[in-house]
C-alpha cells in the first residue's frame, strides 16, 4: 500500500504553523483526511497511507530532512509508531459514546456482537450487557495475526457484527463479517486538539532554545491503563490514582524497584485537568548537585563558567501548569531540598545566579524506593519537605504483593515481545504460561514489573529462534536460571532461635523491611524468603 504524495507548500507560507502527520492504513485514513481539512489554517497536516514498520521507516527516513511537530495514529499501528519515533505520537481514541454507538448500530444487524480491542477489554461494558440483554463477547489483540485469531474465534462462536477499530472492522469484512467502526469525528478532532496543544509547546521550547537533557520527555506517555492487573490491590491503586488525579496536592509514591512508581505518576497526571500540559520527569539520584540545581532551577548567563549565553530556563518553568515528576527524591542533596521547600512554599523560582523571581504553576509528584522516615531521623531529609511532598501518599505494590497478576502480566509482556520481533505467539500460549505459574509464585520477584517484562524478552527471544518450542517449566527455568536458583535457595528450615530473632527485629523496625534488611546485612528478596517461610510455617503450625 503506497502512502500519500507530499504535499508540497511554499516554505515562507508553512514555516510558523506546527507540522502534523496523520497515519493510516485502514478506514480511519478517510476520517483523517476529512477533519484536516478544519484545521488547515491552524497547522500543515498531511495524510501518510502507511503502517508500523513500513511507516515508521518512512517517518525516519523524512525527518532527517523534514520537520515534523506530531503524529497522529491509533490503536495498534499507534502504539507501535509511539515506542519507534523519536517525536510525539498522538494516539486517537475512541470515547466510551462512541463505542455505545458502535454496539447501538450493531445490534441493528445482529443481537449476538464481537468487540475486539487493542490490548484492553472494557470491564464497564458487562453491566450494560446484562441490563439490554444481548450477546457481547469482548476479546483483544496485539498483533494483525492475533487479531484475524479473534476473528476466526467470533465466527466460529456465531457472532455476526464485530465492533472496533479500521484494522478490526477490515479483518471483519473479509472473513464475511459486518464490521461496525467505532470511532467518532468528535474523538478525532480531540486528537488533532492534543496534537496542535503539544506541536505548540514543542515549538515553544525550540524558540526558546531550551535544552534539558534531564528531562525524559514533556508529555505523559502512559495512562492509568498502562497500569497493569486485575487483582484487588491493582483495582485499589487505580482507584486512588483516579482521585488523587482531582485534588492539586503533592503526591509521595513510595514502592520497590521496577513496580511502576514513574507509571503511576504519569496516570495521575494524565488523569488530572493538566493533562494536556507538559509532564516534566527528573532523576534526582543520577545528577551531580550542582548540575540537578542548574536543571531544575535554571540559571543566569554568566551564573557560572560555561553557562549558555542568555541564560537557561529550568524544569520548573518547563512543566508550568504542567506536572514535575521527582523521582528517588530521597537522593537529593540537603542543600537542594531547602531549595525545593522555599519553590513549594513561595510558589516561585529563582534562577542560579539571578535575584528575580518567577511564578510557577506547577504539581510536584515525588517518587522513593527508600525509606523517608528513616532517612529524617538520621538527618537525611527534611523534615519540613517531607510532609509538604506527602500530603497525599500512595504504596506501589511489589510484584509478589499481586500474585493473581503475575499469569496475566507474563502473557501480555510475552506476547508484547514476540510482537516487536514479529514473531506469533503459540496458540495455546496462555495454558502455557499457566504450567509455569508455580515457579512465578515461588520467585520474589525482586526487580518487579521490570524484572518480568525483562524476563519475558528473553523468553520470547528464544521463542523466536525455536517456534515449535513450548513454554514449559524446565524451558523457562534453562533461561532464566536466577529463577531457580534462587527458589532453590531458600533453606529447608528455620530454626526457632532464628524464628524468635526475626520476629523480634522486625517489631523493634516497627515492620520497615529496608531497615530489618539493613540491620541483619542481607538483602530484601532474602529478608522476603525468611519472612514467606515463616508465614508458611505458622500456617501449618
Amino acid at each position: 500500500m503506497k502512502h500519500s504524495p507530499p504535499i508540497i507548500r511554499d516554505s515562507r507560507e508553512s514555516n510558523d504553523k506546527p507540522v502534523i502527520w496523520t497515519v493510516s492504513i485502514s478506514r480511519l485514513f478517510d476520517l483523517f483526511r476529512d477533519i484536516m481539512l478544519e484545521y488547515d489554517v491552524s497547522a500543515e497536516i498531511e495524510p501518510i497511507h502507511l503502517g508500523f514498520e513500513e511507516a515508521a521507516q518512512y517517518i525516519r527516513e523524512r525527518l532527517q530532512t523534514e520537520r515534523c511537530d506530531a503524529v497522529i495514529a491509533a490503536g495498534s499501528n499507534g502504539a507501535y509508531l509511539k515506542s519507534r519515533l523519536p517525536i510525539p505520537v498522538i494516539i486517537a481514541k475512541a470515547s466510551g459514546f462512541d463505542v455505545m454507538q458502535a454496539l447501538a448500530r450493531a445490534r441493528q444487524v445482529s443481537p449476538e456482537i464481537g468487540l475486539v480491542t487493542y490490548q484492553e477489554t472494557m470491564p464497564e461494558l458487562v453491566e450494560f450487557k446484562n441490563t439490554f440483554g444481548f450477546k457481547l463477547e469482548q476479546r483483544t489483540y496485539v498483533t494483525e495475526e492475533d487479531a484475524k485469531a479473534q476473528i476466526r474465534e467470533l465466527k466460529s462462536s456465531g457472532i455476526k457484527a464485530v465492533v472496533g477499530a479500521g484494522l478490526i472492522t477490515d479483518l471483519a469484512e473479509e472473513a464475511g463479517l459486518t464490521g461496525i467502526f467505532m470511532y467518532s469525528a468528535t474523538s478525532i478532532r480531540l486528537a488533532f486538539d492534543d496534537a496542535l496543544e503539544i506541536a505548540r509547546i514543542t515549538r515553544l521550547e525550540a524558540a526558546r532554545g531550551r535544552q534539558n537533557p534531564a528531562a525524559e520527555s514533556l508529555r505523559a506517555r502512559h495512562s492509568i491503563k498502562d497500569l497493569r492487573g486485575e487483582s484487588e490491590t491493582m483495582q485499589n491503586l487505580r482507584h486512588s490514582i483516579m482521585l488523587f488525579a482531582k485534588s492539586p496536592a503533592t503526591v509521595l509514591l513510595q514502592g520497590e524497584t521496577g513496580t511502576g512508581k514513574e507509571l503511576a505518576a504519569q496516570a495521575i497526571h494524565s488523569e488530572s485537568p493538566r493533562a494536556r500540559q507538559a509532564f516534566v520527569a527528573v532523576n534526582c539520584g543520577a545528577l551531580a548537585e550542582s548540575l540537578l540545581e542548574s536543571e531544575l532551577f535554571g540559571y543566569e548567563e554568566g551564573a557560572f563558567t560555561g553557562a549558555r549565553r542568555g541564560g537557561h530556563a529550568g524544569l520548573f518553568e518547563t512543566a508550568h501548569r504542567g506536572s514535575l515528576f521527582l523521582d528517588e527524591i530521597g537522593e537529593m542533596p540537603l542543600s537542594l531540598q531547602t531549595r525545593l521547600l522555599r519553590v513549594l512554599e513561595e510558589r516561585e523560582v529563582v534562577r542560579v545566579g539571578g535575584v528575580r523571581p518567577i511564578p510557577v504553576d506547577v504539581r510536584i509528584i515525588s517518587a522513593t524506593h527508600c525509606d523517608l522516615e528513616s532517612r529524617m531521623r538520621e538527618g537525611r531529609f527534611r523534615t519540613d519537605l517531607f510532609y509538604r511532598l506527602a500530603v497525599l501518599r500512595l504504596h506501589i505494590p511489589a510484584l509478589r504483593e499481586r500474585q493473581d497478576d503475575l499469569v496475566p502480566l507474563a502473557v501480555w509482556c510475552l506476547k508484547h515481545a514476540l510482537a516487536a520481533m514479529g514473531a506469533r505467539p503459540h496458540p495455546n500460549l496462555q495454558a502455557e504460561v499457566e504450567a509455569c505459574s508455580e515457579l512465578f509464585r515461588q520467585y520474589p520477584w525482586p526487580g518487579n514489573v521490570r524484572e518480568m517484562r525483562n524476563m519475558m524478552e528473553r523468553l520470547a527471544l528464544f521463542l523466536a529462534a525455536e517456534p515449535l518450542q513450548a513454554l514449559t517449566p524446565s524451558f523457562v527455568a534453562k533461561i532464566t536460571p536466577e529463577m531457580l536458583s534462587i527458589v532453590n535457595s531458600t533453606p529447608p528450615n528455620i530454626a526457632p532461635e532464628e524464628v524468635q530473632s526475626l520476629v523480634a527485629v522486625m517489631e523493634k523496625f516497627n515492620h520497615n523491611r529496608e531497615r530489618v534488611a539493613e540491620y541483619l546485612g542481607i538483602s530484601r528478596t532474602t529478608l522476603w524468603r525468611r519472612l514467606a517461610q515463616l508465614k508458611n510455617k505458622n500456617n501449618m503450625s
